[in-house]
């Protein structure tokens, strides 16, 4: 099963290099069966670039899931802490597998009334 999610360019770009392992999110799929991550670039890109495997889900307070994934977390801990700012519980999808799409994809032509 796949699941779509808007990722910002800067962030997306993190996750096809490789320097990005962790994608964070509030709240996360209720549908843990879902295996693949199909990444929209917001805009200005406004394409959908690829995909990654969902090698795991951690959900913990947001101090304890920086002290987890740090070193590939791909943003800064400032960043991190104004994300999670007044949560008890944040949630870190593990980035397995990636696949870079050679023609990025219009979300219009394929996904019926597309929003992002």
């Amino acid at each position: 099963m796949k699941i779509l999610l808007s990722i910002k360019p800067e962030f997306a770009e993190r996750i096809f290099d490789g320097t990005k392992r962790f994608e964070f999110r509030k709240a996360v799929h209720a549908n843990r069966e879902v295996r693949t991550v199909v990444v929209y670039v917001t805009r200005p890109v406004g394409r959908i670039v690829g995909e990654f495997e969902v090698a795991g889900i951690t959900e913990a307070a947001p101090s304890s899931l920086w002290e987890k994934t740090q070193e590939f977390a791909g943003v800064s801990r400032e960043f991190f802490d104004e994300y999670f700012l007044g949560r008890e519980r944040g949630y870190a999808i593990h980035i397995g597998y990636v696949t870079r799409y050679e023609t990025p994809v219009v979300p219009e032509d394929v996904i019926d009334n597309f929003t992002p």
